[in-house]
């Protein structure tokens, strides 16, 4: 017998069509503004230290794709009871990871690469666990891609040296942060 569900291939068209035209626009839709504001920084900070527009552009457009399919399964209450704790988990862990990140940027000289690469690392298996069923081994190799790339102990070092050219990228980062703790979004 066949079946056929309707909302699930409504999710699955949605998941496609987002996939396949992701723009700033069309981003906005399903992010707000600050997180917005933050991806833009990680594209200069990415832009600037590996010195490759195109792998910073492939970066970012991973990171927006990830966060708009998640947030089209959440909309669509894709996430069973168990997915919905790993869910929580991960956002506590988010949550942590910004408050890390914003003391290390206030506290001069306390940046430990280590620490902050553990909790991006923590970050990312949780992602991968909330969405293993539901997405595509590709969309599993982009959040892989997102994560290893910001987890870079030398990209991290680079982006907290308190005299290092990333310093006003950290500043916006780090303000966007706050104000995403201060909402509750993160």
């Amino acid at each position: 017998m066949e079946t056929f569900n309707s909302k699930d291939m409504a999710v699955k068209v949605q998941k496609k069509i987002l996939s396949s035209m992701v723009t700033k626009s069309s981003f906005q839709m399903f992010i707000d503004d600050t997180s917005s504001e933050i991806m833009d920084e990680l594209y200069h900070v990415s832009k600037g230290y590996s010195g490759n527009k195109s792998e910073a552009q492939k970066v970012i457009k991973d990171l927006i794709k990830i966060a708009v399919k998640i947030s089209v399964l959440f909309r669509n209450n894709r996430f069973n009871v168990e997915e919905l704790v790993v869910a929580q988990d991960f956002k506590k862990k988010l949550h942590q990871g910004a408050m890390t990140a914003i003391s290390f940027y206030e506290v001069d000289f306390t940046f430990d690469k280590t620490v902050m690469s553990e909790i991006l690392d923590s970050c990312r298996d949780l992602l991968l666990k909330l969405v293993h069923s539901h997405l595509t081994p590709k969309s599993h190799g982009r959040i892989n891609h997102v994560f290893n790339h910001f987890s870079d102990p030398e990209l991290l070092n680079k982006l907290y040296d308190p005299n290092g050219p990333f310093r006003p990228n950290l500043t916006k980062i780090c303000k966007g942060l706050n104000k995403l703790v201060e909402d509750g979004t993160i």
